[in-house]
């Protein structure tokens, strides 16, 4: 069986490691094809290496661009690949540009799609993660959602066959992750952090960062933080700030320290210790509750509500009162801070990526890895 993994940005590469590394584990060689949506080094090749995974066999280079440009660069050069190629699948995982494109790619070339973390909704079409993933399912021949709720809501859609709730393969990379980030790490160190006395904050999404609304809000709760916090900026963000002339503003913050994007096992260690995350991630939603981290995300709908529903994260949107008020209530109620903190964690057993390939294999050797005309009516 020859299986193609196609992917762009970390938390694809980190949600997809388990996986490669099951077909590794059964001496299955992956093929893997890697767009570069996050063309930057710190953003995508260093998670590579400490990840330990094998060489990547494509580097597309796509870069940067327009939701568009992106997609179509990607779906072109994927394309290019897959016809030289012709894996037995082509696996994709989440919502990203890089997802959509290759979905796309693959099933017109009768390639048989797999979509890892397949099924998950926002129910906002004005995301484009949202477009992105509701395509890619209804592209996909196999489908692995992570939970039942997002089994239903594939069903909503009429997607019923070959669909298989497999956990979520981020729990299998927080758990094999987490001790050597421990290890290796000397992060907490660097930046003069102690643990569970900072507040982790990321923020990245478009909603949040191309409206200069938005991100104005997002300055004014980062300026009125109550503890000491700190905040490995995306490109995007940077970007953003300088534009909107907001960058000094946040630079001049004293309790708070911006860096660089990070490796994954310090980014790792920074959530491990982390008193509360402050996020619009859907990514660091599932690893907070994992980790057993409060998590207050900086949205206003999330395709992760199992993490709302089980305990461990709250949505406060950008708004500056609810935000710093749910802080400030987790800084001063020891009881509320331990229930978000203990919520139970809804997405599996960290064995997602052995379930993924075995029940790929099963279906190759059967012959019923394929793409079936009746499925697009």
């Amino acid at each position: 069986m020859k299986p193609a993994f196609v992917f762009g940005t970390r938390p694809e590469i980190i949600k997809l490691a388990p996986v490669i590394r099951a077909f590794l584990e059964r001496d299955v060689e992956p093929l893997l094809i890697h767009t570069g949506q996050h063309y930057d080094y710190e953003m995508s090749s260093v998670f590579l290496e400490e990840l330990e995974l094998p060489r990547i066999d494509y580097h597309l280079e796509v870069g940067s661009g327009t939701q568009a440009e992106q997609t179509g660069k990607a779906m072109i050069k994927i394309e290019r690949v897959l016809m030289d190629e012709r894996p037995d699948v082509t696996l994709v995982q989440g919502d990203t540009n890089t997802v959509l494109a290759g979905a796309l790619a693959s099933v017109k070339l009768k390639i048989p799609v797999a979509h890892v973390e397949a099924g998950l909704r926002s129910f906002d079409r004005t995301m484009p993660e949202e477009i992105n993933r509701i395509l890619a399912d209804h592209a996909s021949e196999v489908l692995f959602p992570p939970t039942e709720e997002a089994k239903k809501n594939l069903e909503r859609e009429g997607i019923t066959e070959n669909v298989y709730v497999v956990g979520n393969t981020i729990v299998d990379a927080v758990l094999q992750n987490a001790e050597v980030a421990e290890k290796k790490s000397d992060v907490l160190e660097r930046f003069n952090l102690k643990p569970k006395e900072y507040v982790l904050i990321t923020a990245h999404r478009a909603e949040n960062t191309d409206s200069r609304e938005n991100l104005e809000k997002l300055v004014q709760i980062l300026e009125s933080l109550p503890m000491r916090a700190i905040y490995p900026m995306h490109p995007r963000t940077r970007k953003r700030l300088e534009e909107f002339g907001l960058l000094e503003r946040v630079e001049a913050i004293e309790n708070l320290t911006v860096t660089k994007p990070l490796g994954y096992l310090d980014f790792l260690g920074l959530e491990k210790n982390a008193f509360a995350i402050m996020t619009d991630s859907g990514g660091i939603q599932e690893e907070a509750i994992i980790l057993g981290v409060p998590c207050l995300t900086l949205r206003y709908n999330t395709e992760r509500p199992e993490t709302v529903e089980a305990g461990g994260n709250i949505l406060v949107g950008l708004e500056k009162d609810r935000a710093l008020g749910y802080l400030r209530r987790l800084m001063e109620d020891e009881e509320f801070y331990e229930k978000m903190a203990n919520a139970p964690n809804p997405f599996g057993d960290g064995r997602a990526g052995e379930r993924i390939a075995k029940i790929l294999l099963e279906l190759h050797e059967r012959g019923e890895l394929r793409v079936r005309s009746s499925r697009f009516i």
